[in-house]
């Protein structure tokens, strides 16, 4: 069955999928149906955090690079309705972002390599647009 992703920087080298953390996991959410999904990165892109794509997959491919990553899938299906506090996780994105995650790392170490004299600049630079972003949200 095809199911629905939110992956980050999709069909790049930097690419990263879109997990909650609850307590020790890492939840993938898998979508049953896209405008779930696409409502739920629009939500994600409210909130300033960094604009995932909708991705079509197969639902067991999906579970199967969670079951290698470490990660659990959660399946939304249609309809879903939350009856706890962690369900509601699963509709709404917590308003809340790791400061730093494990691509954008492997996107600092990149800059480094390649401009280590731009390294401020490059932090700066990400600094003003998570600025501009959130004053925007304000509008």
């Amino acid at each position: 069955m095809q199911v629905f992703v939110l992956l980050f920087n999709a069909d790049t080298e930097n690419e990263g999928i879109h997990t909650i953390r609850i307590g020790d996991r890492n939840l993938v959410l898998i979508f049953e149906q896209e405008d779930d999904a696409t409502r739920y990165a629009l939500l994600l892109e409210a909130q300033d955090f960094p604009v995932p794509t909708v991705e079509v997959m197969e639902q067991a491919d999906i579970e199967g690079f969670c079951a290698s990553a470490g990660y659990e899938g959660q399946f939304v299906p249609a309809g879903f309705v939350p009856q706890t506090d962690a369900d509601r996780l699963l509709l709404a994105p917590p308003e809340t972002n790791l400061v730093e995650t494990d691509w954008q790392e492997d996107q600092k170490t990149e800059i480094s390599e390649l401009e280590p004299e731009s390294k401020g600049d490059a932090i700066a630079d990400a600094e003003l647009e998570r600025l501009r972003r959130q004053l925007e949200g304000l509008l």
